[in-house]
């Protein structure tokens, strides 16, 4: 197989020079820092349909897709794609008749509550975006927050189906006066005997999020799981996992933002030991942010010669313009290339870059930069709640290659 021009010598110079020497690995190592494996346990059973072999079971409600098993395609398939899940899912019953689930529109003209058979007459969208948990990256937060130590896995590129959220605003006459925020609340089952506000899902995000926001009732060409939220699920693209409603039930418009516990003190961007509380930044919109995905040291060395290091970069809300990797842990870069379709400005794009790989050990970074020319952070701030961490440094790979 053969070198392209653009990267022959480049990239054999590259290959030469980055077999790092041990004492400069060890530096770079040191600053990276990399959580204990989760030992293996078995799939609870509502998803014992996903792949195994493909996902770590940290939680029967935390499950992350391994590092190599997002592939080189640009949708992450169902079965591998991960679970966070904040509360108990109502009862699977509830898929059955899946257009007689109803979501209340609050904040309109003229305020109804609708079936997902209702919806389907009003509009139909298909988005691809990036669905991402808020904590992932955390694992890799020096500070140790509490928490599930998620790694790169807790993400996904996800195809949603539905109506957008802007066509059932217009159809119930447009927005009431004054809303600010749209607020989605869930449908999880509520422990009894408490105040439904201390734990229900219920978020609020900035009212620009509409204009994007999808009521999805498919995901990946297929009726929306009940472990991902079916039968309806507000999706709101560019914005955390966590603003993504599963089994949502309401959607209101408003002067300010719910008062539930999960928008009120959590998820919020606390300095690291601190609670929560509303002064502090939401968790709303991710970051540009990247990572590698291969070649890996998992099943060994990685056998010497032409490597496609490959990967996965996103802009969150805007579009990306550049990604770059490094083979030393950033003391140098090399421009990558962006592979396979562009499916617009919230999806993630798969990247590679050729190059060959003397025997030696090297620390593989990556760095994407948006279409606005924020490139990805090297550091993400440490915050309480281990959130929104994007930092190129601290999700390095080092692979071994012999």
């Amino acid at each position: 197989m053969s070198i392209s021009p653009r990267w022959s010598r480049r990239n054999l110079l590259a290959g030469t020079a980055s077999t790092i020497a041990g004492a400069t690995l060890a530096r770079v190592a040191q600053a990276q820092t990399t959580p204990a494996a989760a030992q293996p346990r078995a799939l609870p059973p509502y998803v014992a349909w996903k792949d195994p072999s493909q996902v770590i079971v940290h939680t029967a409600t935390t499950i992350e897709t391994k590092r190599s098993a997002f592939g080189t395609s640009v949708i992450t398939p169902t079965d591998r794609l991960y679970i966070r899940n904040n509360l108990p899912a109502p009862d699977v019953s509830i898929v059955a008749n899946r257009d007689a689930w109803e979501v209340a529109i609050e904040g309109v003209r003229q305020p109804r509550t609708l079936s997902v058979a209702d919806l389907k007459g009003l509009g139909l969208e298909t988005t691809a975006a990036v669905l991402q948990c808020s904590g992932n990256g955390r694992g890799y937060f020096a500070d140790k927050p509490s928490g599930t130590k998620w790694t790169v896995g807790a993400a996904g590129c996800v195809i949603w189906s539905g109506v957008p959220v802007r066509s059932v605003v217009a159809a119930l006459g447009g927005l009431a006066d004054g809303a600010r925020f749209m607020t989605g609340t869930g449908g999880e089952t509520l422990p009894a005997g408490i105040d439904p506000k201390s734990v229900m899902v219920e978020r609020s995000v900035p009212l620009r999020a509409m204009g994007d926001a999808l009521l999805a009732w498919e995901m990946n060409g297929e009726p929306l799981p009940h472990a991902h939220g079916g039968p309806l699920r507000l999706v709101v693209p560019g914005y955390s996992g966590v603003n993504n409603i599963k089994y949502v039930k309401r959607v209101a418009f408003g002067a300010t933002e719910t008062d539930a516990a999960i928008q009120k003190t959590g998820y919020r961007m606390s300095p690291p030991g601190a609670k929560g509380d509303p002064s502090q930044q939401a968790v709303w919109e991710m970051d540009v942010k990247s990572w590698i995905n291969g070649p890996t040291s998992e099943g060994g060395p990685v056998k010497a010669g032409l490597v496609q290091i490959h990967g996965v970069a996103m802009g969150a809300t805007r579009a990306l313009r550049r990604i770059d990797v490094s083979l030393d842990g950033g003391q140098t870069w090399h421009e990558a290339r962006f592979v396979g379709p562009d499916l617009g400005r919230f999806a993630w794009r798969q990247f590679v870059l050729p190059v060959v790989l003397q025997p030696g050990q090297y620390m593989l970074a990556s760095r994407a930069q948006d279409a606005q020319f924020n490139w990805q952070v090297e550091h993400s701030p440490a915050n309480g709640g281990g959130y929104l961490n994007s930092g190129w440094r601290s999700h390095a790979l080092p692979v071994t290659v012999a």
